[in-house]
Order: C-alpha cells, then structure tokens, then sequence
C-alpha cells in the first residue's frame, strides 16, 4: 500500500514558513547587540561614576590643602600681633574655636595638640599649638638626662651623643659605613629631629612606641602593648632641635649675667633701684654677696668672684619674692652668646621631660605638674619651682638650680594641621615649625604627615557622618 505524502504548502503560506527561520536568528543577534551595548553602556557609566568621585576628592583635597594654608596665615598673624604686643616668649593660648573644626570655605582645619598636664584617654584628642621648648633639644641635652626618657636605650643615647660630635671618634661611627647602602655619621648637629631614624639602635619601637601616626593619643588602630588603655609613645615625642632664646631684652640690650656679677654688680643695681628703690636693693645686693660685708666681698669693699649657674639659683640666693623676681627675671641670663639653646619651659614640660632633668624622679616631676595646674596664676616665672617643691624636695630644687635648664619662655612653636575637604573628604595633615626668636614668625621646618593616616579620632569622624547624614 503506498502511502500518501502530505501536500506541501505553495504560494504565501510556503514563503511565510520558509522566512521564520532566518528572522529568529537575527532576533538573537539583535538581542546580543544590544546585551553588548548595555554592558558597554553601564562600564562608562560606572567608570564615569568613579572618575566623578575622584574628581570629588581631589577637589577636596586641594581645598583642604588650602584650608591649612589659611590656617598658617592665621597664625603667622597671631605671632606677628603678639610680638608687636611685646608679648613674644609667651606660648598662645588659643580658645577651642580656633583650633577646633575652624571653617575655611566648605572645608575645616584642627590643630592637633598635647595635653601635657595629664595624659589623655585612648581616643580623645588635645587641640592647639604644640610648645617646642617643653622637649629636649638634642642639641644641647646631656646624657644623663635623656638616658631617662621612656623607652629609650643606651645605645640610641650613645648614638645620639656620636651623631652631633664634631670630633667624629665616637664607638657607633664606624656602624653606618657598614650599612647597605653605607653613610657617614654626621658628626654635626641635628638639623630636624627625623634624623634620629639614621641612629644606631633607633627602631621603630623605641621611636614611635605605642603613637604609630603621631597625634598623641592611643588610636583604635593602634596596638596598647601593655593593655593599659594609654598611649605610651616614643622618644621622638619628647625630642626638639628648635628651642632657643633670644639672650637679649626686648629693646635688644644685654642681659644682665648672672655667672659673673662682678663685673656687671653695677647694672644688677641699676635694674633692681628702678623696681624696687634704694632700701629693697641694698637687702637683695647684701643676699646676694654684693654689699656690706658679707660673703663675697673682699678687702675694701670691692665684689670677688660672685656667680650662679642660673637664674633659678640667683633667685633662691636673693631672698626675693616670687612677684619681685617676676619683674627682672627676663633681663638676667647665666650664657654668653646671642641666644640660649635648649633650656625646658616648665610651665608647659610633660612630667616624662622633666623627671629627665631630675634623675628620673618622677614624683617631683608630678608635683610640678600638680602644682601648676593648681595655681595657673603663679607661673610667671621659675620661681614658683621653689614654691612646688617648698621644703619637701630640697635635694630636687637644688639639682634644677645648679643647671641652666629651665625657663618659663617659648619661642618656637608647631602647628600639626589636619584639614577635611567639602564632606569630610580630601584628608591632608602637614605640620610647621614656627620660630619667633629673631622678632619676626618664620617657618623654619615643613612636613607632611598624611601617609602616617587618620589622626582626628573617631569623634571627628563621626561628626562628619552625622552631618552628612542630616543633609
């Protein structure tokens, strides 16, 4: 039986069939096409999203940038006003809105700070200027004294000690011609104090301790290595290469030196008549070895050797009120030359900087600290030393006056700025050493310290969220 095939279609319906399959297939590449399109489509779109947001932060970085230039015109202003107000040698003390989240455009600025009276929590920033006087100059400091720093070491303060000898024949010099690459020691003075990180037995330990981006304060993202919810940090902390006096009074005259009063017994009596009259001036000069016949008078009334080897020892020799002293203790100087290097402000000094100067002894150091902070009116001089340690710390109050290392005057100062750009975005921080001792602000030191990271806590950052969060 033959089967019978089915008729095939002819005319439009045939050709209606015949074109279907063709259109499927360029339905498909359509639809690829234009899969492909969107993909293209949404890769320049998001590359274009990134690039507008880099766009964004370099936009706010350059107006942070500036913001911290302002804030260097602003205090390059101050110090200019308060030399002209005859107050150089004072640290400014400037008020939380001036140094705190100031406004510069859409951008802000804070001046990052140390709290030396107490030691701040874990996250709680200090804001202002920082005072180089209250550190050690590396310069001028002994080795008996910075020996006692935290965390430092004998062969960091040898090193030190080779670093800055002119004679260059110290044990540690022949360490750096056998580092790759080789280096000479510099048998010279310091000139910043990140030339520290050149020394023998200088590690990233001993220098930075527990305060890895150097804002003073024990960050979330740094390590407590002893677990005592306190910032323990390095020796650089502590260091200066800028403290300095002008040994000169204000209408630039000579100090009077006390070293040597023999010669210049006449101008000591000159300054003390014009402060306190003829019978206050013969008790001083009498105290003092200077008049009548007491000790070191010779044969006919004429002064043999008298001398002091500082201001402070002059001071507790005299028998002068802490409010007498007040009025000349800027006109009296124990060094020859056009400045004096390296003397610590106390009135600003960490309790760590000045147990240094004492031996390690820490609990006058935290009587000093103590004491200032109690009678904040009292520090207008180096005599409110003796009136902290009183008769309960002679031993200490004799070891401070036997040196010529304090003083209650400051002529340096850091700015640590750190500025956010329009929505908390483009961090910068750079620092800048401010130095007044010639009469006139000058920056002698600039660094940029964004690298070292964030280093306004996480207040500062919350802030910004939540201010963000409310537009």
């Amino acid at each position: 039986m033959k089967l019978r095939q089915r008729p095939q279609p002819c005319g439009p319906a045939r050709l209606r069939r015949s074109r279907s399959r063709p259109c499927g297939s360029v339905l498909v590449i359509v639809l690829w096409i234009a899969f492909g399109l969107v993909s293209l489509a949404l890769y320049f779109a998001n590359a274009m999203s990134f690039e507008l947001r880099a766009s964004d932060n370099r936009v706010s970085a350059q107006a942070a940038d500036q913001a911290i230039e302002g804030a260097v015109r602003y205090l390059n202003y101050l110090l200019t006003t308060q030399i002209a107000n005859g107050s150089n040698g004072v640290l400014p003390n400037l008020e939380d809105p001036l140094c705190h989240a100031v406004p510069v455009g859409d951008a802000h600025y804070w001046l990052i700070g140390r709290d030396t009276n107490n030691p701040v929590g874990p996250s709680r920033l200090c804001f202002g200027l920082v005072d180089e006087a209250s550190k050690l100059n590396l310069n001028a400091v002994a080795s008996n004294t910075v020996i006692w720093l935290p965390r430092m070491t004998v062969d960091l303060t040898q090193a030190i000690l080779d670093w800055r000898d002119t004679n260059g024949n110290g044990p540690t010099v022949t360490y750096y011609a056998m580092q790759q690459p080789s280096y000479q020691c510099k048998c010279d003075s310091f000139e910043t104090v990140d030339e520290v990180r050149l020394l023998y037995g200088a590690d990233m330990d001993t220098l930075l301790g527990e305060d890895a981006n150097r804002n003073g304060v024990l960050d979330a993202s740094e390590n407590d290595d002893n677990q005592d919810n306190m910032l323990d940090p390095g020796v650089l902390e502590y260091f200066t290469v800028y403290s300095r006096e002008p040994n000169t009074n204000s209408d630039g005259s000579a100090r009077i030196n006390v070293a040597n009063l023999s010669g210049s017994s006449a101008q000591l009596s000159s300054l003390l008549l014009t402060n306190f009259g003829t019978t206050r001036t013969d008790q001083i000069l009498a105290s003092l070895g200077l008049a009548g016949s007491g000790p070191g008078r010779s044969r006919g009334g004429v002064p043999s050797a008298v001398g002091f080897a500082s201001p402070l020892q002059f001071y507790v020799r005299s028998g002068m009120t802490a409010a007498e002293f007040a009025l000349i203790s800027t006109n009296l100087t124990a060094t020859e030359g056009s400045y004096v290097e390296g003397r610590v402000n106390v009135n600003t000094a960490s309790a760590a900087v000045l147990a240094c100067l004492l031996g390690e002894d820490t609990d006058v150091a935290e009587q000093l600290v103590n004491y200032r902070q109690s009678n904040p009116d009292n520090l207008t001089s180096v005599a409110w030393v003796v009136d902290a340690l009183g008769q309960t710390y002679p031993d200490a109050l004799q070891t401070l006056a036997a040196r010529d290392v304090l003083t209650t005057q400051s002529y340096q100062f850091t700015a640590d700025v750190a500025a956010l750009g329009p929505y908390g975005r483009g961090y910068r921080r750079v620092k800048f050493v401010f130095d007044t001792s010639s009469g006139s602000p000058t920056i002698v030191y600039r660094q940029d310290l964004t690298h070292l990271g964030w280093a306004l806590g996480q207040e500062v950052r919350q802030n910004w969220l939540l201010a963000k969060a409310a537009q």
